[in-house]
């Protein structure tokens, strides 16, 4: 049925049911158990969302996050009619208009400028998404400019820089085997607030329990006495942006008192240990100890427990990468777990084996090209690409510069830079800039509210799922497929129609352009590259025959990309030559999901780089501990400096509109040490005036001693309320927007990642 002409679901329902699904809005992956009861109109509606018991991986866990999905579905506010502004205002039209509109705004940026002008920036909403994982790739293609941007350049593009210089893709990425481990370090993370991140681990706060029910021990190192450090072992209090210090320091010490040993298992494949060594030389305990406000001696004990365990892991995520050194710092947890050898071994740091396949799974197992970065350089300030974009951090100047290749348009996929990105003033001034936008978005937000046209999808209880890109991180290997809960409303495209169609209008097709046409190019490309890799399980087969096996299915989308993936993938069917192996119609019959197992090594065949082996040495990171060494002195001055922080039932700007997620007690405050209190002259309840390089707020006091002196802490993705959106609960609860003191030109020069901890401010009382 052509995309606009699909017809509603008028199924009657006259009973309750109950199905099964996983949770959408985090990395967790929660099954959920959700009740469906006639809505009287002749369709379903949610009665009750609770935790999947069965579920393979999380076994019932649910967070205050998962129950919400019944009011993010039914919030008012959500878009469920395309936008356009006129004379300023946001007014509801027909997709007709709203495409015809599309083709004018983009074809005109494009006829005057060229394709060089145009923007693209890909939000985290993009990873919980299968249609998104599945088709923004050929949007970016048909797109045709190198100006892409995304919310991984605020995130974790640190870990996928150290990934891919050390093991070959910026995807094969170390988990901390939670399950089996004696012995768990974790920096810049607080699971007990955002689960894992980088690590698929449903319930992650049950399994740092369980560690230390079996007699293990949990260190958390961060500037903040988080909930996660609260319920540890151990709290390790360290001064902001020094955790490549610590981290470098306490593999002198196992190099030094000789309790580096890698184990045999991963001694065969890994280089640069030698050189790695003489390179860590310099960073002693006593010389860090006063940029990272962690005393020698306990530098040493840290070193040596991780070293004396019967297993140990380190793990560190965002308050993390989210420094100058982001990438190196990262680069040295890989290095601490690799000299302790709890590399690929059970209890240390493994690597999944996603059941869908993956950079890690395809192509010859052992060696590949590599990782590289600078394929090309931003326009105004020459910073390297790095995974196919840009830093964000560079985004304004890409805009306000003129010359050749000056961003005239933007399209936003599910993001909201103007809350999550560094400089928002800076950025929100060059968006007003702009000629065109068009926006793929839930929400009339503080970015969106920019945009031209607004292009709405379906809610996530309207669209089937998959987690392809994060069960790559999982802790165990599982699989779990979650078709629609409820239909689409009556003329509303699923989402990867709705790319699929922006992408064909881009590319010149006009406004009856068939989103179909992209989904039968993808899928064809899918299978004639598998047919090809002479090391995957259809090499050589007929790849007609299997589309047409394929077809059979009256599958389409991204359901059935997913099934050749499924099919084609380490535990696949391999299309009648492995029977007991899986594929969608496998997982449809396991609405619990299918359980593979626990994590197995990987060594050799996980490797892609070019040596086959592991780059300890990687030449990137040797360079940078000379940046490293002479930054320790400017640490060591810093007074006042803001970190962030995030809230168990705030993943997300969006999620502020739901009213059960934002209800209690105000919790966008400036959380101050009552040593600074005093000394600064700020009261708790009071308020407070921050200012930074770039910016200046105005918050809440929160006088805590779960900050360390010296620190300040903010929550990020706040500030509400701006005329023109369209998020009353929101605003209702605006907060401030920390991201107005965070500093565009501060960022890990080796992954193009924004400086977001350990921001210089200054604090003052508002009389």
């Amino acid at each position: 049925m052509p995309l606009l002409e699909r017809a509603p679901d008028t199924g009657a329902a006259s009973a309750t049911r109950t199905v099964w699904r996983t949770c959408p809005l985090c990395e967790a992956t929660c099954g959920l158990e959700i009740t469906l009861k006639p809505d009287g109109k002749g369709g379903e509606e949610v009665q009750r969302i609770k935790g999947d018991m069965d579920d393979v991986f999380s076994k019932g866990f649910i967070c205050p996050k998962g129950s919400t999905l019944k009011q993010l579905h039914a919030d008012p506010d959500r878009l469920r009619t395309p936008m356009i502004r006129r004379n300023g205002e946001h007014v509801e039209v027909t997709w007709a208009e709203a495409w015809d509109a599309v083709e004018a705004g983009l074809q005109g940026v494009i006829e005057r400028n060229g394709r060089s002008s145009l923007g693209v920036y890909v939000g985290n909403a993009g990873a919980h998404s299968l249609s998104s994982m599945m088709f923004t790739r050929s949007l970016l293609t048909g797109l045709g400019t190198r100006n892409r941007f995304s919310a991984s350049t605020v995130d974790q593009m640190p870990r996928h820089v150290a990934a891919g210089h050390v093991f070959g893709t910026g995807v094969s990425v170390p988990v901390p085997d939670l399950d089996r481990t004696d012995h768990l370090m974790i920096l810049g993370g607080n699971p007990y607030a955002s689960n894992g991140s980088m690590c698929t681990a449903p319930d992650f706060p049950g399994r740092i329990e369980a560690i230390r029910e079996r007699g293990g021990r949990v260190v958390v190192v961060d500037p903040r006495r988080s909930r996660t450090a609260e319920e540890a072992d151990e709290w390790v209090s360290i001064r902001p942006g020094s955790d490549a210090l610590l981290l470098a320091a306490m593999a002198n010490v196992l190099v030094t008192d000789e309790l580096a040993d890698p184990g045999s298992h991963v001694t065969e494949y890994l280089n640069g240990l030698v050189e790695f060594s003489a390179a860590i030389q310099p960073f002693t305990p006593e010389s860090v100890a006063k940029a990272t406000g962690i005393d020698a001696v306990t530098i040493r004990r840290l070193a040596h427990e991780l070293a004396a365990a019967p297993t140990s892991t380190v793990y560190g995520r965002i308050g993390t990468s989210t420094t100058e050194f982001g990438s190196t710092a990262t680069w040295l947890i890989d290095a601490l777990n690799i000299l302790t050898g709890n590399l690929d071994r059970p209890g240390g740091a493994m690597f999944a084996l996603p059941v869908a396949g993956g950079a890690t799974t395809r192509g010859k197992p052992g060696s590949g090209r590599g990782f590289t970065v600078g394929r090309g350089t931003s326009r105004v300030s020459g910073h390297p690409e790095v995974m196919g974009e840009y830093p964000v951090a560079a985004l304004a100047e890409e805009i306000t510069t003129p010359g050749d290749g000056q961003i005239k348009a933007m399209i936003t996929l599910g993001g909201n830079p103007l809350r999550s990105n560094p400089n928002t003033a800076l950025l929100e001034d060059a968006f007003a800039q702009l000629d065109f936008m068009v926006s793929i978005d839930l929400y009339l937000n503080e970015t969106t509210k920019h945009a031209d046209v607004i292009l709405p999808v379906p809610s996530q209880l309207q669209r089937s799922h998959y987690d392809l890109l994060l069960l790559q991180f999982a802790v165990r290997n599982v699989a779990n497929y979650s078709p629609p809960v409820l239909p689409l409303d009556a003329d509303q495209p699923d989402e990867w129609e709705v790319i699929s169609k922006l992408t064909a209008i881009a590319q010149g097709q006009g406004v009856d352009a068939d989103p179909a046409v992209i989904d039968e190019q993808s899928i064809e490309r899918l299978v004639r590259s598998a047919v090809k890799d002479a090391n995957g399980p259809v090499f050589g087969r007929d790849g007609d025959e299997l589309l047409t096996e394929l077809n059979s299915s009256g599958r389409s989308g991204p359901d059935r990309m997913l099934d050749f993936m499924l099919r084609t993938g380490p535990y696949g069917d391999a299309f009648g030559d492995n029977p007991d192996g899986t594929s969608l119609d496998d997982l449809l019959e396991r609405p619990h999901g299918r359980d593979f197992g626990a994590l197995e090594s990987r060594l050799p065949e996980i490797l892609r780089t070019p040596s086959g082996k592991i780059e300890l040495a990687a030449e990137v990171f040797i360079a940078d501990l000379d940046r490293l060494a002479a930054a320790q002195f400017g640490l060591e001055q810093r007074a006042m400096v803001l970190v962030g922080r995030r809230d168990l039932r705030s993943n997300n700007s969006w999620m502020h509109n739901i009213e059960v997620l934002v209800k209690g007690r105000t919790r966008c405050t400036l959380q101050v040490h009552p040593d600074d209190a005093d000394t600064l002259g700020l009261t708790d309840g009071g308020a407070a005036q921050i200012t930074s390089r770039v910016g200046q707020v105005t918050a809440p006091v929160e006088v805590t001693d779960s900050v360390r002196p010296g620190v300040v802490s903010l929550p990020h993705g706040w500030g509400h309320g701006d005329p023109g959106t369209k998020m009353r609960v929101a605003a209702e609860h605006a907060g401030v927007n920390s991201n107005l003191l965070t500093d565009h030109e501060a960022f890990d020069p080796l992954s193009g990642t924004s400086v977001l901890n350990g921001i210089p401010v200054e604090v003052a009382p508002v009389i």
